[in-house]
């Protein structure tokens, strides 16, 4: 397969779809699978479906699905996947997929004391969890850690976390289940009151990184290059530039996520939170330049999955994941954070040369003639 189709943009959306092999029910969920879905359904909404090409990943070809309202991001991912391309493409490496699930014990007397009860008893709990997720752990997850965290405060909290492995799956079902199955006796073992047992959207043990390379000439020159990297360190340093540098990171993130039917909120909501780990909210992405090249990086939290939840039932998400082919759910994650780091920056080299206007008012001026009722 081959992601660089040039001139792809300027096709129609049938040609679009025979260069790509998909048919015209691309991306459609039908009323009556909406109703299941969720409550008092009324219909169904829809959002533009788009595909970046020119995407290499670890020296394999990708095209990655984006739904997504915001005119320019598909054209920019697009774009600054090509660039990235000229440098070898992106790579990646990723966590094995561990989630995290909380189980709060309240009025806690001796926290010393309870620490070492619930450390001493954690294979026992480790195993009432396993027997509480039987199907994960035939497909080889299940339980691998748990910690104990001290909060104290007017409350006496006290919080295990319980590491699952989640396979294939995002996890929350299944995590969930586990903490549920154990929260009495990780209360029995505290010596306090049992609480809340859930996940945690800050998924920090399951972690994608991707980076590139890529010769300074091809994003501009050295001097672009350079303001490129000096525009991440006002991010890094500013955390109202970091709210606006971070959102342009999830406009790809978000857009491919949402495509593939995973749960967008909690991977986002995750990822701010990483991005605010020190006590400050910094950028989520790194931009250096090492000689004649540009080095970028992106570290995020990443809990998704191939299996479970909308995946099981939209024939949208269903299909989109078929044309982007992930091996693994740590896969499609990897693949959402390179097309972040992509949208990224696009957008860090319009900011820094003729701004970020000039490319995104022109695509979306097609959407004000559309919205004032001119034809093709």
């Amino acid at each position: 397969m081959n992601s660089r189709i040039p001139g792809f943009h300027r096709l129609s959306v049938d040609e679009r779809r025979e260069q790509l092999g998909l048919d015209d029910g691309f991306g459609r969920l039908p009323l009556e699978l909406a109703e299941e879905m969720v409550e008092n359904v009324v219909g169904t909404y829809g959002l533009p479906l788009g595909v970046v090409t020119n995407l290499r990943i670890d020296g394999v070809d990708r095209f990655a699905p984006m739904a997504v309202e915001e005119p320019s991001v598909v054209a920019a991912a697009s774009n600054a996947a090509r660039m990235a391309r000229l440098g070898g493409g992106f790579r990646s490496e990723a966590d094995d997929p561990v989630m995290i699930a909380q189980i709060l014990v309240t009025d806690v007397p001796d926290a010393a004391l309870a620490e070492r009860n619930l450390l001493s008893a954690a294979t026992s709990l480790r195993a009432a969890a396993d027997a509480a997720g039987p199907g994960l752990v035939r497909r080889g997850g299940g339980t691998r850690g748990l910690e104990v965290r001290w909060l104290g405060g007017q409350d006496r909290m006290l919080v295990v976390h319980l590491l699952v492995d989640c396979r294939d799956a995002m996890g929350a079902n299944a995590v969930n289940t586990m903490a549920e199955a154990i929260g009495a006796d990780v209360a029995r073992l505290a010596g306090g009151t049992l609480g809340m047992r859930i996940l945690s959207n800050l998924a920090d043990q399951r972690r994608v990184r991707v980076t590139c390379a890529i010769p300074v000439d091809a994003v501009g020159g050295p001097e672009i290059a350079e303001r490129i990297a000096q525009a991440t360190r006002f991010a890094d340093a500013d955390p109202y530039r970091a709210a606006t540098h971070n959102k342009g990171v999830m406009n790809g993130i978000d857009a491919v996520l949402i495509a593939t039917g995973q749960d967008w909120r909690g991977v986002e909501a995750g990822v701010h939170a990483w991005a605010a780990r020190d006590g400050q909210y910094r950028s989520l992405t790194t931009w250096e330049v090492d000689g004649d090249v540009l080095r970028g990086g992106i570290e995020v939290p990443m809990a998704v999955g191939t299996v479970g939840g909308a995946t099981r039932i939209h024939p949208g998400a269903q299909r989109a994941l078929a044309l982007l082919a992930p091996s693994s759910a740590a896969d499609l994650g990897v693949v959402a954070a390179a097309v972040g780091l992509a949208n990224n920056l696009a957008a860090l080299r319009a900011l820094v040369s003729e701004g970020i206007q000039q490319g995104h008012m022109r695509l979306h001026n097609r959407s004000v003639r559309a919205a004032e009722g001119a034809t093709p």
